[in-house]
């Protein structure tokens, strides 16, 4: 399953969020691929694309980040295994 992750620094955590991310603790744990990673130009937020069939991984990973990131994950879908499921709708 794919996962999309939001984060944003909490207040006052950006110095430790840089150092971590320049540390090299931004990969993702045991379990969890990380697919894509995005940054807002204005540092306000950022997105993540990560692939698992672990929740457990992927809990594991966001609570390395916890206590600096305020973190948002959504199941995501794509276009391709959307498509038939809305055109089966309309035949209803």
């Amino acid at each position: 399953m794919k996962v999309m992750a939001t984060w944003s620094a909490k207040f006052g955590c950006i110095p430790e969020c840089i150092r971590r991310f320049l540390a090299g603790q931004g990969a993702p744990g045991a379990g969890v691929t990380l697919l894509g990673r995005w940054h807002a130009t204005d540092l306000s937020m950022g997105f993540s694309l990560f692939e698992s069939n672990d929740p457990a991984a992927l809990y594991a990973s966001a609570a390395q980040w916890a206590d600096v990131l305020d973190l948002k994950n959504v199941l995501v879908i794509e276009d391709a295994d959307v498509g038939p499921i809305l055109a089966s709708l309309g035949k209803q």
